[in-house]
């Protein structure tokens, strides 16, 4: 049975890339993307970070804590999204297991420097990039942030350190 690590924080705070070099130290190992999931959405989609998504994402979040558990019952699975940790235990009881949860928090500035440059990721709406750091950065967090800064293979690493000294581990 493998781990589940999450990787969350929020827009721009270097979250996919992170999470792909932690997938990477890991053998066997899935990478599942959150924004997948709420791409699976057709007709009728709230855009997720609008106060009246709370019922959608909660659904969205479930199916993606659902897969992620059964996918850890092979392999190490690393969760790239934005698990706003209200939402937390919603995954983890879907997933049907704690996980290890890393929350990256670089400086705001930083977060809304990496929107506007980023040319590979369709998210630019910095008002709302603004909103998800100050909650992020105002919610209560069991576990360490790392302020995501440093070179991705520095905070990777260190990732997979707080993984194996369960350090960063929620509750199942």
């Amino acid at each position: 049975m493998g781990e589940l690590i999450v990787v969350s924080g929020p827009p721009g705070a270097g979250k996919s890339t992170v999470a792909r070099a932690v997938a990477d130290t890991y053998d066997p190992s899935a990478l599942v993307v959150g924004d997948d999931f709420f791409g699976y959405l057709h007709r009728g989609a709230i855009a997720p970070w609008l106060p009246e998504s709370d019922g959608q994402n909660r659904t969205v979040l479930a199916a993606a804590g659902a897969a992620c558990g059964r996918l850890a019952e092979r392999f190490t699975v690393v969760y790239d999204g934005v698990l706003w940790p209200p939402y937390a235990a919603l995954f983890a009881e879907e997933a049907g297991r704690g996980f290890h949860y890393a929350v990256l928090l670089p400086p705001m500035e930083v977060c809304l420097g990496r929107i506007r440059t980023r040319r590979d990721h369709p998210f630019a709406d910095e008002a709302a990039a603004t909103d998800m750091w100050r909650s992020f950065a105002t919610a209560y967090v069991r576990v360490p942030t790392l302020d995501a800064t440093d070179s991705v293979e520095q905070v990777a690493a260190e990732i997979v350190r707080l993984v194996a000294t369960g350090d960063i581990r929620t509750a199942s």
